[in-house]
């Protein structure tokens, strides 16, 4: 892996880890769910839009629903849209989020919501760390997902930070970053530091804005566990067993070509049993925000009978 390509991935997971934030006791809720009814659970909310086949978006460390708002009103014309959200992540109270547990808290409130509506075979799409929720739910409930979309998330995300450790040596560094992260609570935020972040995440300046005050909303106590718990889950010796069909979809640019991007992500993924790979160009992280346009095609193949 080049040394570009680790710290944008670094970057995307690690968001804001340098940043103190004070608690925002509630974001401002987006156009797509604004009306909409929210059902809270221990570890996520969950708004619900539109009618028709199920589909369930997660998004990613720190950040809101709103980072769907791009394609939620869309999906909502032809399909039932979930749209989850981490409590402590723009939705204030962050409720069970303060302990440990929250990805596999996450897998199980999900798991627990669709049984409950007699849900199977969902379309689940998930960004980042809710890529990496949606690869869990698909290995622990496979009855679940009838169809998973990655957005730039990986089995193992420890790996850009020490290649080749395993979870017990990364450990150690994970820790420092949650323990950080949580004495950063109640402290003014950095701005400046927020708006840096940001712009390693997105390309456009409309992205980056957004992610900056998505950052400061959320609560770095969730977050600094979420990443904890992000860095120490490694997925790789599972991934080959998932039967779920999984569409990868991952950015390049000048930052990290096309060539590179192509290499490293086909790697990451190389024992999955079933997956096609979609590069979004002239993206970074946030590819729903730089290239709404492209990512929207990509979901309509994806949701495609």
């Amino acid at each position: 892996m080049t040394n570009r390509c680790a710290i944008r991935l670094a970057a995307s997971i690690l968001t804001a880890a340098t940043i103190g934030y004070p608690f925002a006791a509630a974001a401002q809720a987006a156009p797509a769910t604004r009306d909409a009814a929210i059902e809270r659970l221990d570890h996520v909310s969950i708004a619900r839009l539109g009618k028709g086949p199920p589909v369930v978006l997660i998004p990613g460390l720190s950040s809101p629903r709103a980072v769907w708002d791009g394609i939620a009103p869309g999906l909502a014309a032809t399909h039932s849209v979930y749209l989850v959200e981490l409590n402590g992540f723009g939705s204030g109270d962050p409720a069970h989020n303060l302990t440990p547990g929250i990805i596999d808290g996450v897998v199980a409130d999900l798991d627990a919501y669709l049984a409950k509506r007699e849900l199977t075979g969902v379309a689940v799409i998930g960004h980042s760390l809710g890529g990496l929720i949606g690869l869990k739910l698909a290995q622990a409930h496979p009855g679940d997902v009838g169809r998973l979309m990655v957005v730039d998330a990986l089995p193992y995300v420890g790996d850009i930070f020490l290649p080749g450790a395993t979870v017990a040596q990364l450990e150690p560094q994970a820790a420092r970053l949650r323990d950080a992260m949580a004495a950063s609570y109640g402290k003014p935020a950095d701005a400046a530091a927020a708006t840096a972040t940001a712009n390693g995440l997105a390309l456009k300046p409309d992205s980056r804005a957004k992610l900056a005050a998505w950052m400061q909303a959320a609560d770095p106590r969730v977050t600094g566990q979420a990443l904890y718990e992000d860095m120490t889950t490694d997925l790789r010796p599972a991934i080959s067993s998932i039967e779920t069909p999984i569409t990868l979809v991952y950015p390049w640019s000048a930052a990290m070509p096309k060539d590179r991007a192509d290499a490293f992500y086909r790697g990451e993924y190389a024992t999955t049993p079933h997956v096609a790979f979609v590069p979004v160009g002239d993206a970074a992280h946030f590819v729903m925000l730089d290239q709404p346009a492209a990512f929207a095609a990509a979901v309509t193949a994806f949701l495609a009978p």
